[in-house]
């Protein structure tokens, strides 16, 4: 079977440091925070009260700021997310922006040549939860809509609806590695010529204070030490880091096989090169640091290059003491001496931990820093946990980037890596 090289021409973004990519390079490039006080989470005995929200959220009006989109794709737009749960709204935000910047609207596809992969589970969770006293007053008035919106394929067929997608299309779960997963699942699609070009959306975690109980009671979550400085509290790699800090991001990547870009005469903005993902054998919380070296050797050895050939590496990085530990001794392994060289960063330290999207925000913060030439910072790493490594400090600095790691692990003994290469053109 033939095997097409297979890059990113399109993004779009969601998150808590900015609705739309531009402004969340900037935000990187600054090293801005978004995890404030939280206003989602609405249980006062939950312990844990801050995060990187989404706040301010406006459908219409970002709707309204798109330029030079079909009148009737912004129409259907309105129609198919205006009185659709958070997840679905965020989503055809951010595919609207990456479908945009693909030129997807322009110069166009067959839509029997277009897939769709959904990377995310459980995208209605806070929904579900706020419904729960209105259904026991009276069950009858539940919207018969609800049938639909519980389900993730929901997501599948209003973006497949509203981008006329008629390719392969299908949901994707990793736990916290779900969006590295989406986008394997989609580099693999065009690799393998059953798709020309594959939208991949890693839906928004809109978590229940339920669920956010769960991650405190397993001991994943953290914020009680910084509870009264939420910016400090998300601190990869650092001693003082007490677990992960939630955050809410939609994020897309269009992939397309570089025939497909040719034709369109659409660039890449990155090559994927490499990818794997492969299990531990584990049922519980913890990262497991054979699995963790494995994802990242298979990745280099599919992509046809050395350790020593990487400039920069997304780490996963969570602000779990374990989890940080556990990956740190797993980058000193594979890459051995070139650590001296190898430029490391945690991107949830400024964007929290965004479950199911996480592996596609730091994607695209992967590709944005090998454009911009940088390395944005590691907002409070002030006592790194190893001196061997070489953390990106508290400031961003200049850095050319050719070939860039991306790192994601989840629970469940979930391990992937990614390559990605930068394209000039």
């Amino acid at each position: 079977m033939m095997r097409n090289k297979v890059g990113i021409t399109g993004m779009g973004i969601v998150s808590s440091i900015g609705d739309n990519v531009s402004i969340f390079c900037n935000s990187l490039k600054n090293g801005k925070s978004g995890i404030k006080q939280a206003t989602s989470i609405k249980e006062p005995k939950i312990s844990v009260d801050i995060a990187a929200e989404i706040q301010n959220f406006s459908f219409s009006e970002l709707l309204n700021r798109f330029q030079g989109v079909p009148e009737k794709t912004l129409a259907d737009a309105k129609r198919l997310g205006q009185r659709a749960p958070f997840a679905i709204r965020t989503s055809i935000i951010s595919a609207l922006e990456a479908w945009q910047n693909a030129q997807l609207f322009s110069n166009k596809t067959l839509p029997e040549r277009i897939g769709l992969i959904i990377a995310g589970q459980n995208g209605t969770q806070n929904y579900q939860y706020n419904l729960i006293p209105k259904f026991r007053e009276n069950p009858e008035y539940l919207s018969p809509r609800y049938a639909l919106e519980f389900l993730e394929t929901n997501q599948v067929g209003i973006l497949s609806e509203l981008f006329d997608i008629k390719g392969e299309g299908f949901v994707v779960g990793g736990a916290s590695a779900t969006g590295n997963v989406g986008i394997i699942k989609g580099y693999q699609q065009v690799l393998f010529g059953l798709v020309d070009v594959c939208l991949v959306v890693g839906i928004v975690a809109d978590l229940s204070p339920m669920d956010i109980q769960g991650f405190i009671n397993i001991g994943a979550m953290g914020g009680k030490k910084y509870s009264n400085q939420p910016d400090k509290a998300c601190r990869p790699f650092d001693t003082q880091h007490e677990g992960f800090i939630y955050g809410q991001a939609c994020a897309c990547v269009i992939l397309e096989s570089e025939s497909s870009a040719a034709q369109r005469g659409v660039p890449f903005q990155a090559e994927i090169i490499g990818s794997s993902i492969n299990l531990d054998s584990n049922s519980s919380s913890n990262p497991n640091v054979n699995g963790e070296i494995k994802a990242m050797l298979s990745a280099l050895a599919q992509s046809g290059i050395s350790a020593s050939e990487v400039d920069y590496l997304n780490t996963h990085g969570s602000s779990s003491s374990l989890g940080d530990i556990t990956e740190a001794e797993a980058i000193s392994h594979v890459f051995g001496n070139h650590t001296s060289d190898l430029w490391l960063n945690a991107t949830k330290g400024l964007t929290g931990h965004c479950l199911y999207s996480a592996g596609i925000v730091e994607a695209i913060a992967t590709v944005l820093q090998m454009r911009e030439g940088f390395i944005h910072p590691n907002k409070n790493l002030e006592e790194p946990i190893r001196k061997d490594l070489k953390f990106c400090g508290v400031e961003a600095i200049n850095h050319r980037i050719d070939v860039a790691m991306s790192n994601s692990f989840g629970f469940g003994g979930i391990n992937t890596s990614i390559v990605l290469k930068h394209r000039t053109e």
